[in-house]
């Protein structure tokens, strides 16, 4: 059974600005960036454990996926089955606070 992904709105919010930032100069360039992060976190809902463990917490239930010029970050609940995406960041950026 997969797990249910649940967006933060912090994270709406990110995934938004990511690609109203890139719209003006390249309206394709940012549906295809939405979409490519849209696509890479639905892959969560099956195989939730394909992010590497964020090293900064190193603790199993909170990991990071990339996708080009962003990082995904997320928190694993085994025991409700769900995959709550914490922050869509951009990987220029200083490392988030995740607690």
């Amino acid at each position: 059974m997969d797990y249910k992904i649940i967006w933060d709105d912090q994270a709406i919010e990110e995934l938004g600005k990511a690609v109203r930032f890139i719209a003006p100069k390249n309206p394709v360039a940012a549906r295809k960036t939405g979409e490519a992060i849209l696509q890479k976190v639905e892959i969560l809902g099956s195989f939730p454990r394909l992010g590497k463990v964020y090293s900064k917490l190193n603790r199993d239930d909170v990991r990071e996926i990339s996708v080009p010029s962003h990082r995904i970050f997320y928190h694993i609940k085994d025991a409700e089955r769900t995959v709550r995406i914490l922050k869509v960041w951009h990987g220029s950026r200083q490392e988030p606070e995740i607690k």
